[in-house]
């Protein structure tokens, strides 16, 4: 989620997703698909009515994880299949809406560029409104879209989440692939990790411990499937025992006993870097490792959010 360059009351936001531009504007259009995606992590959503024209109207009440209702009433101003929709978004009845969002829809070679545009009345309101969306964890609602998509097209479990960094791209490639630097942020918020042995490159493998001072120590495998500089590191996980034997995870027993990590890191400006970030089950997983590793997404998305946000300050 970036400013744009020109004009400094919007908020752009442009992702990529591998679906076709027919999947992906279906899923915003179709109420029964958007209530699998729709929101922050935690959120629901129950659709009252939606027609997807220009004058039409999405009306539709957001439940948080906190029990708190959010009734929209979203107002299409402009609507062109599979290519364009311009709407005003947080209003309803009692309320105006909060600000004007124009979403292009552009097909990649059967993927799809989301490019979305959020403007506000003035650059303190896009300034309030990008720190209250970091707080709320609305950039999820796009990573949920890219899982949305994912099942449908690979009928894989696959989780999501997306960060950008304002540091120059061989910045970030370098401290995913150093250990020692590694170590510093990627641990999750509270706990310390230790490189008892790091290779990392393509071929190679580490083994690690983490503690969080309190409940003994947790060690942990990887291995480096694919580096490829400065774009893209893919790497199998496992939890062991000290001698490096495969465990599964010591807390959960029906976590899936290896996890595969794809960080992809692509340049949005001189000296500004996204993150994204997917973890899915590698190989035959049981329905209790399925349903086990579903259900941990808000926790998932806790524990990554923590780790970037280490990252952010350690950069």
């Amino acid at each position: 989620m970036t400013a744009t360059k020109n004009k400094s009351n919007e908020i752009n936001i442009i992702r990529v997703y591998d679906a076709s531009v027919k999947m992906v504007w279906d899923a915003w259009t179709d109420s029964k698909q958007a209530a699998h995606w729709w929101g922050p992590r935690g959120f629901t959503i129950t659709t009252h009515s939606q027609d997807t024209r220009t004058g039409g109207h999405w009306h539709y009440t957001m439940h948080g994880p906190d029990g708190i209702d959010y009734v929209n009433k979203t107002k299409y101003l402009e609507v062109e299949t599979y290519s364009k929709m311009v709407y005003d978004h947080g209003g309803n009845d009692e309320q105006k809406p909060m600000f004007r969002v124009t979403v292009l829809f552009k097909d990649l070679k059967g993927k799809t560029q989301m490019d979305m545009t959020m403007a506000l009345p003035t650059p303190e309101a896009a300034e309030d409104t990008r720190k209250f969306i970091k707080k709320a964890g609305g950039n999820s609602t796009w990573d949920r879209l890219a899982e949305y998509l994912e099942e449908g097209t690979s009928k894989k479990d696959i989780f999501v989440i997306n960060r950008t960094f304002d540091t120059p791209l061989a910045t970030m490639f370098e401290v995913w692939t150093d250990p020692k630097q590694l170590s510093q942020w990627v641990p999750p918020t509270g706990f310390t990790m230790k490189y008892i042995r790091a290779d990392i490159r393509e071929g190679g493998s580490s083994f690690y411990s983490m503690t969080d001072g309190q409940h003994g120590e947790m060690y942990g495998r990887a291995e480096y499937l694919k580096i490829e500089k400065p774009h893209r590191i893919v790497y199998l996980q496992q939890f062991c025992d000290k001698e490096e034997k495969v465990t599964g995870h010591p807390m959960a027993p029906h976590w899936p006993k290896t996890m595969r990590t794809t960080v992809l890191l692509s340049e949005e400006g001189p000296d500004q870097t996204r993150v994204s970030l997917t973890w899915e089950i590698e190989g035959a997983a049981s329905p209790e490792e399925k349903e086990t590793f579903n259900k941990a997404k808000p926790g998932m998305a806790q524990g990554w959010g923590g780790s970037f946000d280490k990252l952010e300050a350690y950069l």
